[in-house]
């Protein structure tokens, strides 16, 4: 505890420095993390496998390069962002001019999951950054080897007074929440989530929420089938679904379902072989602890494809559930893992009732050709983002915010979006001194039928 805030004071003391209000500053240090990263790329992907057993491939789609492609961005656009923004000044203040200066908040902490270790922890990290704040990292201690490689990064490449990463468990996690930040960033489960934002509360700390929950997946009966199935596939089966976005469970026509769900298995065996537990790119599941979560989760009795499972590897094959009912476990919980279970509808208006019965999902994924059908599901059901005819690849972009709404989270990041969220916008109004208009001074005697002209 006592290092720990050391570690916060330095920080308090770096950022009261003034330095990291300069965007050549920021700009230097983003150029800094690119040249890490790029320079770490073996490293970072080799940790990847052993955390997770990400393929190469996968490792740099869902994580290096994301993270590359947002540093471009970020690094293209960052002059304009951080410049004072004038605005349109009302003529009541006449004569007056009105501007906006984007302001870092201080020390910000950014606490990130095991699933994604390193593009959830670096992301908003590059946010952080952008706006001109110092940071304090914890990465997942589930993910041992990821976190390794980004401690040697911060510290190979950081002063610890403005980038400061914690390492531990549920311990650290603990005494970190304990003390005062300026903002909070957190990726993770719903109730780890409010743990959070009841800590952050102690201190009236602003905070941003990326949690989860169960985004469902919509297969009407004009969806194009074969695309649709092996895109739900993909994106299901994408870290072996331990994937916050991932599509949780199907909700499909009752027409067209048996023909889904067998181009779904064809998918399945294309992308992964017969037995995708002995896949060498198939991902693993965390841990023993969450791989027995997910075996309990697979009732025998509804299996329609996969179902089999390496204790050794902690593999678990991508599995159909067919007939499941809202009732079942699996449908009681975010699944996590490469489990799909699929129910049927007859309208597209039950699907509606249903999901907003339900707390607001994260994602949600509609295949459909009818654009009336697209409206409709769009504005008549709240989440936080989502595809239509695609699953997952709303997220991979910096041109649009990714975050929840309700359970599934609060604010949002990516893009200019990033630099929004680690940044307070403080409004300037700037009066002249040439002239002094009186109506507003005392004694207000017979003004205020003036006063109504004016406003």
């Amino acid at each position: 505890m006592a290092d720990l805030k050391e570690v916060i004071k330095k920080q308090r003391s770096y950022f009261d420095s003034g330095r990291t209000l300069e965007p050549t500053f920021r700009l230097k240090m983003l150029t800094t993390l690119q040249k890490a990263i790029t320079e770490h790329e073996t490293e970072i992907t080799d940790a990847l496998q052993r955390d997770l057993n990400k393929a190469p491939f996968e490792a740099y789609e869902t994580e290096i390069g994301i993270i590359l492609g947002e540093l471009r961005y970020i690094i293209k656009n960052l002059k304009s962002w951080a410049k004072p923004r004038q605005v349109k000044t009302p003529l009541t203040h006449f004569k007056s001019t009105s501007y906006i200066v984007p302001e870092p908040y201080g020390v910000v902490l950014i606490m990130s999951p095991w699933n994604y270790p390193f593009q959830l922890t670096v992301a908003p990290l590059v946010g952080a950054i952008a706006a001109g704040n110092c940071s304090v990292v914890k990465p997942s201690a589930y993910s041992p080897a990821t976190s390794a490689i980004i401690v040697k990064i911060i510290r190979k490449y950081f002063d610890e007074g403005f980038i400061a990463v914690v390492e531990g468990g549920r311990q650290a996690n603990q005494e970190l929440l304990e003390q005062k930040f300026d903002y909070i960033f957190f990726t993770g489960s719903v109730n780890v989530g409010k743990l959070v934002m009841s800590a952050a509360a102690k201190n009236l700390t602003p905070l941003t929420l990326e949690l989860g929950g169960k985004s469902p997946c919509i297969v009407d009966r004009d969806a194009n089938l074969k695309i649709a199935a092996r895109r739900i596939v993909w994106g299901k089966c994408l870290n072996a679904g331990q994937t916050c976005v991932a599509p949780d469970y199907l909700l499909v026509h009752e027409e067209v379902k048996s023909q889904l769900l067998e181009y779904m298995k064809g998918e399945i065996t294309t992308f992964y072989g017969p037995h995708p537990c002995k896949n060498r790119d198939f991902p693993k599941i965390i841990n023993q602890k969450h791989f027995e979560r997910l075996i309990s989760l697979m009732d025998n009795s509804k299996i329609f494809t996969g179902g089999d499972y390496d204790e050794d590897t902690l593999k678990i094959s991508p599995t159909i559930l067919d007939k499941v009912s809202w009732d079942d476990p699996v449908m009681q919980e975010e699944i996590f893992g490469p489990i799909m279970p699929v129910l049927d509808f007859d309208d597209i208006s039950q699907v509606i009732q249903a999901v907003n019965r339900r707390p607001k999902p994260l994602a949600l994924y509609l295949f459909t050709t009818s654009k009336q059908t697209e409206k409709t599901v769009v504005e008549s059901i709240s989440f936080g983002g989502g595809c239509i005819n695609d699953t997952i690849v709303h997220l991979a972009t910096s041109y649009m915010p990714f975050g929840g709404v309700g359970e599934s989270g609060m604010g949002g990041y990516h893009g200019s979006w990033s630099f929004d969220t680690f940044s307070h916008k403080k409004s300037i109004l700037k009066k002249s001194n040439f002239i002094d208009i009186k109506l507003r001074y005392p004694p207000y005697e017979n003004k205020i039928n003036l006063l109504k002209k004016v406003l």
